[in-house]
């Protein structure tokens, strides 16, 4: 195990410094994410170097689609997450342990120095990467120092001050933004919009930044929320790529799929506000 970075004692509990959830865990338990560990009075990141997933990816499946296009990345995966989605696609790696091995920063370097002449780095994907958080910092320096790239694929959610330090080792971000109401973070999630929205600000003005939104019948389709979701990214980039993703049943939701026809319409929504709209999980024409 490794020690968590930031936290804090109050009276006999610890509170943990890297979310807003700002989790109070007592001797023996650990917080939201399942990753934080209090043992002794101490924090530990039970996950630190734990993989669950490894493959080497196009870099289109992250999504990022102006960054590198055309190129792979080695993406690797830890278990834990600071959101509990109804609908998540990584459950079985973000709400449970899954089979895992451990591999030292320096190993999973070497990795992606081996991975082809077309990889061009290591991705921190599959479930929730900031609650990797150590293990990231550890690694991104030696990535960055073998010439490669680091990118996150990450809900966003984080404490701002920490995301600062972290993005001057990080290339490019895909940070999705589930919804543009905050009922939705709170019902569906277990989060909070306005953290989010708050470091997608923080990562365009230090990174390559990508968002995407997974359309889900009923709760986030509508053009009006789109549309109001759009013109917030254009004040702050228009030309910034957003992807619309098709949503499918999965975990504890079973809402049929997305219609296509809706995701074209709420393309074209997206379109009155941002240059660069793709649709995802869609079927090939």
């Amino acid at each position: 195990m490794h020690e968590a970075s930031y936290y804090h004692h109050e009276k006999n509990y610890i509170i943990c410094d890297l979310c807003p959830h700002k989790c109070i865990i007592k001797e023996g338990s650990t917080g939201f994410c399942q990753t934080r560990l209090n043992k002794d009075n101490v924090l530990y990141a039970e996950n630190y170097g734990m993989c669950t997933s490894i493959a080497i990816d196009p870099i289109e499946k992250k999504p990022l689609y102006q960054f590198y296009p055309g190129y792979s990345i080695l993406s690797a995966g830890t278990w834990g997450c600071n959101f509990s989605c109804k609908f998540c696609q990584n459950y079985k790696i973000s709400q449970q342990k899954a089979p895992m091995r451990y591999i030292a920063p320096q190993e999973i370097t070497k990795i992606a120095l081996s991975s082809g002449e077309k990889n061009i780095g290591l991705a921190y994907t599959y479930s929730e990467p900031l609650v990797w958080y150590e293990y990231i910092c550890d690694t991104a320096p030696l990535i960055r120092k073998a010439g490669l790239k680091n990118v996150l694929v990450t809900n966003g959610f984080i404490n701002s001050l920490l995301f600062n330090e972290l993005l001057p080792l990080i290339d490019a971000v895909n940070i999705d933004l589930k919804s543009f109401n905050n009922d939705f973070y709170s019902s569906i999630c277990s989060g909070d919009i306005s953290f989010v929205k708050q470091n997608i600000e923080v990562a365009i003005k230090s990174c390559h930044t990508e968002i995407t939104t997974l359309i889900i019948p009923g709760l986030n389709d509508s053009e009006e929320e789109i549309a109001s979701l759009s013109e917030w990214l254009a004040g702050l980039d228009a030309d910034m790529p957003l992807h619309l993703s098709r949503y499918f049943p999965n975990y504890k939701m079973e809402s049929p799929p997305t219609p296509i026809r809706t995701m074209y319409q709420l393309q074209n929504a997206a379109q009155k506000y941002l240059k660069n709209v793709y649709l995802g999980n869609m079927p090939q024409i």
